[in-house]
């Protein structure tokens, strides 16, 4: 449990000095080692001492002079607004990457912070500081290269009577953009990890002072991408900041992962050559991976559950002998030799050149929908995820020119320096779980920006560091999701359900949504519940309710689909009558008297290799 109470007596400092992976952090700007002081003439209400008491019903201290009184010299006061029952708080289009307000919040007090990190870096952050607080803290992440304040994702904190913080890593910028990190060291530690953790112990502290030294007594993260690599980080290295974490499809090898995506991108470069696989073309793999790989979870849905089981045979996607494309509009149908050589290389692991480390794993069969964002190089060069990050993170060289540079020594390179020290590949978690810590791991198999592989390969990493599956599980479920994408959404046409409370994902559904649409507070339904019940009561967590609906991210259109996701190594199974009606029916050809609906979540269990009495071994593909 983590408690964090402000000090009425003064500062006290704290001896542990911070260093990260050997860079130690500028010792007459470690304003977080000082604990703060609550002002003489408080304005706040009186606070019980356990937040599990009656809270004050009217904003305590939401005033300027109350947080100009208490912040440490390297922070100031940007903003404080209180915000009523059902308003709005954001920055509008002036945040780039999150120009969408959150509408009906709770009542709460918003608050933005400036901080100095080093002489030539600082970032913002916001805290919303709920009137009703139930003594809880969470900290949600960012994606991509974005620099903003997450306020959207910060939504759903305060409806769980949650303080929540989110930074804006030290920059402003869109997901893509990295121009902001070339010749700038400070400014890409911040965004590595240092932006988060200040946010986190400064959003603390000032949250126990705002409730006049009323304990915080659970802390929680949310995040995806970014986020989750963010996540992963914070607990590697500062074991106390959470007591949970909901982490999704994290970008935790930085080294090795942008860099793989200019890999991938020169795979299906230069667009003029015969090897090129334009976008259209991508949708006609798409469908043609669910023709032949949807039946091997034995339901055919159009959701691709089970890519493991598949072997695609990419050779019926051959063009005849002879063809020729249409010149009248119509779109190809089929693809060359070279193209079915691109496309094995897109879903092969990619292994170093010269020692046959593994680099990076391939492409999921069942993500090709969202290859687009990968390899679509619509103007000639790899994903700006890839290339930005070389010229801009590793190279400080705007005009690097990756045709005639780019290696595997490259990765080499960004191992060794890491910029922004923002790799979270350290394995050994044990002091997070020795606390009582808690890890929810997520990602979406129809995933298409990020490889759902190597989230499993961080997971297996991290039970060979725990030595069994069993002593992993324990404290660390990771859930794939069939036919989700990047952190939400799924293909048009496949509509598998997806929406489980992750990060994104309540804000994906509109600007009032602050949990899964019709399922608020559930924890079978919303995984940061799940989480918090985890946490707190020890309520383990083997199986969530994904959801989707019949118009997209339209809720008032009335669910589509429900399905049972399971903790890993559990599968998601048609119940064994329901296997039992449906094979009667196709052998016998009976129309059987009863009704299986099988986008109903009723109709699936979650089968665990134990309850057989197997043990999962544990492969890691190094």
């Amino acid at each position: 449990m983590t408690r964090i109470t402000a000090s009425i007596a003064g500062v006290v400092a704290v001896l542990l000095a911070i260093s990260i992976q050997g860079h130690a952090v500028p010792s007459t700007l470690e304003w977080w080692k000082r604990d703060i002081h609550s002002p003489a003439s408080s304005s706040a209400a009186s606070i019980p001492s356990s937040p599990a008491e009656t809270i004050p019903t009217t904003p305590p201290n939401c005033n300027k002079a109350f947080f100009s009184s208490i912040l440490p010299p390297e922070a100031s006061l940007e903003n404080i607004t209180a915000v009523p029952e059902g308003g709005s708080h954001g920055e509008g289009k002036a945040n780039i990457p999150y120009p969408t307000d959150p509408t009906d919040l709770p009542a709460l007090c918003a608050v933005t912070i400036k901080v100095t990190s080093s002489p030539s870096s600082s970032y913002r952050f916001g805290l919303f500081l709920p009137t009703k607080w139930s003594g809880r803290f969470l900290a949600v992440g960012n994606g991509g290269f974005a620099g903003g304040i997450n306020w959207l994702d910060m939504a759903p904190g305060p409806h769980y009577g949650m303080a929540t913080v989110s930074s804006d890593l030290g920059h402003s910028g869109s997901v893509i953009d990295t121009s902001w990190a070339i010749n700038q060291p400070e400014k890409k530690t911040d965004w590595g990890w240092r932006a988060l953790h200040g946010t986190v112990v400064l959003g603390k502290k000032l949250t126990a002072a705002y409730y006049d030294g009323c304990d915080i007594t659970y802390s929680y993260y949310s995040g995806c991408s970014t986020g989750g690599r963010q996540g992963l980080r914070e607990i590697q290295e500062f074991p106390d900041s959470f007591d949970g974490v909901l982490v999704g499809a994290p970008a935790w090898w930085t080294s090795h992962l942008n860099n793989y995506i200019t890999q991938l991108g020169m795979y299906n470069l230069p667009n003029t050559s015969e090897w090129y696989i334009p976008t259209p073309l991508l949708q006609v793999v798409a469908d043609e991976v669910i023709r032949q790989c949807d039946p091997a979870d034995g339901v055919q849905d159009g959701i691709i559950s089970r890519p493991d089981l598949c072997t695609f045979n990419s050779s019926l996607l051959l063009c005849p002998i002879n063809y020729t494309a249409p010149t009248n509009g119509t779109a190809t149908t089929c693809l060359t030799n070279p193209q079915l050589s691109t496309l094995a290389k897109l879903y092969s692991s990619h292994h170093h050149e010269t020692t046959g480390e593994l680099i990076y794993p391939g492409l999921t069969l069942g993500s090709e929908a969202q290859w687009w964002a990968t390899i679509g190089n619509t103007d000639g060069i790899p994903s700006p995820f890839g290339v930005g990050y070389q010229r801009n993170f590793l190279f400080d060289n705007a005009t690097w020119n990756y045709t005639a540079l780019y290696s595997d020594a490259v990765v080499d390179l960004a191992e060794r320096l890491d910029p922004g020290q923002a790799t979270a590949d350290h394995y050994d978690i044990s002091a997070f779980k020795s606390r009582g810590g808690k890890i929810i791991l997520y990602h979406g198999l129809a995933d298409g920006l990020l490889p759902a592989k190597a989230t499993e390969l961080y997971y297996k990493r991290t039970m060979k560091v725990f030595g069994s599956s069993r002593d992993t599980t324990d404290f660390f479920k990771l859930f794939l999701i069939p036919g989700m994408q990047h952190c939400w959404g799924t293909p048009a046409g496949v509509d598998a359900p997806w929406n489980i409370g992750g990060a994104n994902q309540a804000g994906a559904m509109g600007s009032g949504c602050w949990s899964v649409p019709g399922f608020e507070g559930s924890e079978e339904h919303d995984a940061l519940v799940a989480l918090r019940k985890w946490v707190e009561e020890g309520r383990e967590v083997k199986q969530l309710v994904a959801t989707s609906w019949r118009a997209g991210t339209n809720a008032s259109s009335g669910v589509k689909r429900q399905r049972k996701i399971c903790a890993w190594p559990g599968q998601s199974v048609l119940k064994e009558e329901v296997q039992e009606v449906l094979k009667k029916e196709k052998e016998e050809g009976v129309d059987v008297d009863v009704d299986v609906d099988v986008d109903s979540e009723e109709v699936w269990e979650c089968r665990f290799p134990e309850e057989d009495g197997v043990e999962e071994e544990i492969e890691v593909d190094d």
